[in-house]
């Protein structure tokens, strides 16, 4: 891709944060959007907006991001900013903590509006911290801020943890040198994140993906033929709970048995482990 030798100093960035109800694609709902828009080396422009979800937030979820039912109850729905969203993102190169999280939602939700998916690449603060810096515990965005001091405001809040990202993700270009092109980057970060990787339309363009798809989106449980685990080849009962696109493998969430589980553990189930999944 030419735009990628382009010095990483000459190019857009908006870092973006989500807060959401749960941890799931096609299942939980956004319920905070925020975004940074770096250019020029400085800030130009912040997004930031609370999102009423159709279905009321759990304790769990709420202790998690302190974002309380109450709060979200005038909020604007998701499809009233959508459309902003994607617009402020769009002319940038999105950078995000485990952004693999962010774009598997967003990727989701833009193709359910009839959006098209931005066409450059993302990059993802987590992936290039543990391929440049050996210096710090562990890769939470909490950890590297302090590492590098910045102030991380409230942490878990959409606009806060996206200027965080952004001031750690400019950390790391700068170690790198003036002269590191966007090419670089991505070699550093050795995972590739185009946004059609995230995108959950090309997964139903197989008849048994598009039956999980539609399973979780109706809340329902399927049956599904799975080639691996201690029954290969078996039928069996499932009831999603989500499904996560990731550039080291694609899996369904779910409970195996009843809805109400005779064994409500949730498991990872490959997709490309999956040979078939019909309607009960």
């Amino acid at each position: 891709m030419e735009i990628l030798k382009l010095l990483w100093h000459e190019a857009t960035f908006v870092a973006l944060d989500l807060e959401t109800t749960g941890k799931y694609p096609l299942d939980a709902e956004i319920c905070e959007m925020a975004a940074v828009k770096w250019r020029g080396g400085q800030v130009v422009g912040r997004f930031q907006s609370l999102i009423r979800p159709t279905l009321r937030m759990s304790n769990e979820v709420i202790a998690i991001h302190h974002i309380t039912n109450e709060m979200v109850e005038t909020a604007p729905v998701l499809a009233e900013k959508l459309s902003e969203f994607h617009r402020f993102i769009g002319d940038g190169f999105v950078v995000a903590h485990h952004a693999p999280f962010d774009l598997g939602f967003l990727a989701w939700e833009f193709e359910k509006a009839c959006l098209p998916l931005p066409t450059l690449p993302a990059f993802c603060t987590s992936l290039l911290s543990r391929n440049i810096n050996a210096d710090v515990s562990n890769h939470r965005l909490v950890t590297l801020a302090a590492h590098f001091g910045i102030d991380a405001g409230a942490s878990h809040r959409a606009l806060d943890d996206a200027q965080t990202c952004l001031q750690v993700a400019l950390r790391y270009f700068e170690k790198l040198g003036r002269e590191a092109k966007l090419s670089d980057l991505q070699n550093i970060q050795n995972t590739q994140l185009p946004w059609l990787r995230f995108s959950v339309e090309a997964l139903m363009e197989r008849d048994h993906y598009r039956t999980l798809v539609r399973a979780l989106r109706d809340r329902r449980e399927v049956f599904i033929t799975y080639e691996g685990g201690s029954r290969p080849g078996q039928a069996r009962k499932v009831f999603p709970l989500g499904l996560v696109r990731n550039p080291e493998a694609d899996f369904l969430v779910a409970t195996e048995g009843n809805k109400d589980g005779d064994d409500v553990k949730p498991k990872r189930y490959f997709l490309d482990k999956i040979s078939d999944a019909k309607n009960l």
